[in-house]
């Protein structure tokens, strides 16, 4: 049994390593085009994989780890919710299965905050953080689902926001196994680095939605 674990952790590895890549190239490249496309579809496939396989170790004998589990449903939570937002270009009638996990991440981030100091009286910052930042996205998502219509106008800014948050995921878990940061500044130096990123693309895009407007 141990074995077989093992190999699943080595193949989670293996294809959090092809996120990485595949993750980087798609937001180096020329958004839109084929490169873009191409490798930002293999970075969600390997996302899902990695992050399934994560989750599942989570709750194999031995390797019990709510915290893993719960940073597992955070990260793809980015990465469905990116590809899902790229459907919000055409009008969106049916919104359940987007709502639905926003619903898990809103329940999970509670788990996240909540279940550590009711259990044994202790507070996981890096949990508190990342919960609370689940809960806000997801409840913001579930305000915009009220609008499908406006979804139109803003799925590039979904899409990227979200993408780029599953991009810090795979780099916050490369930065926190090989150690590059000491103890918990490891699970929030991709955050802060990768939200200044994100803040980039979106004032980006704001800027070019102002100019078309104007011409």
């Amino acid at each position: 049994m141990e074995k077989t674990i093992q190999i699943l952790i080595y193949i989670h590895a293996a294809f959090g390593g092809i996120a990485l890549l595949a993750g980087g190239i798609s937001l180096l490249a020329e958004k839109g085009k084929t490169v873009h496309k191409k490798s930002g579809l293999l970075f969600y496939y390997a996302m899902m994989i990695s992050g399934l396989l994560a989750m599942f170790v989570a709750v194999l004998p031995n390797h019990e780890s709510p915290f893993l589990f719960s940073v597992g449903i955070y990260s793809l939570y980015f990465v469905i919710m990116g590809k899902r937002a790229v459907s919000y270009k055409t009008n969106q009638s049916n919104l359940s299965l987007d709502r639905f996990i926003s619903l898990i991440m809103i329940f999970t981030g509670f788990l996240m905050i909540f279940l550590g100091p009711l259990l044994n009286n202790t507070i996981n910052p890096v949990l508190v953080v990342f919960g609370s930042l689940g809960i806000i996205l997801s409840t913001k998502d579930m305000i915009v689902f009220r609008k499908p219509n406006a979804l139109k106008k803003v799925w590039l800014k979904l899409h990227l926001s979200k993408m780029l948050g599953g991009y810090i995921s795979a780099t916050t878990a490369f930065v926190v196994v090989n150690e590059y940061f000491p103890n918990v500044y490891a699970w929030f130096v991709p955050s802060i680095v990768g939200g200044f990123i994100i803040a980039y693309w979106i004032r980006k895009i704001n800027n070019k939605t102002q100019t078309s407007k104007i011409m």
